[in-house]
């Protein structure tokens, strides 16, 4: 089965014009059936392009994730650390203390990995 495309037609419209028009008018009709194909060539690739970029961004904008994980890890050493500190200056018992460092940085360290494996899921 032939195959029919906007070329396909320019280039059957050139030829039959061609022998209306005579040989002197053929540098003209072949300029103009190429300057058609260049054209259609350039849709073809905006195209593809345009649906190659569709395919590749991401679900969540990456400025925007970023920005939330700074803030997880400043908010988190923002707690820690003067939490840390406070916490050896209580006067608690040393086994005691341990226990409560302990439980707090696990929990600061279970929030992170809990948002990371969740945006994870979501992307």
């Amino acid at each position: 089965m032939p195959r029919t495309s906007p070329s396909g037609d320019e280039l059957r419209a050139s030829i039959e014009a061609r022998r209306h028009l005579g040989p002197e008018y053929e540098d003209s009709l072949v300029e103009g059936f190429l300057e058609k194909v260049d054209q259609e060539i350039d849709k073809r690739v905006d195209d593809r392009l345009a649906a190659r970029a569709g395919k590749e961004s991401p679900a969540v904008r990456p400025s925007l994730d970023a920005g939330q994980r700074l803030a997880l890890a400043i908010i988190s050493l923002g707690l820690g650390v003067p939490g840390t500190v406070a916490t050896s200056f209580s006067g608690l018992d040393d086994s005691l203390l341990g226990f409560v460092l302990v439980l707090m940085w696990v929990g600061i360290i279970g929030v992170n990995v809990s948002f990371t494996l969740g945006r994870r899921r979501q992307g």
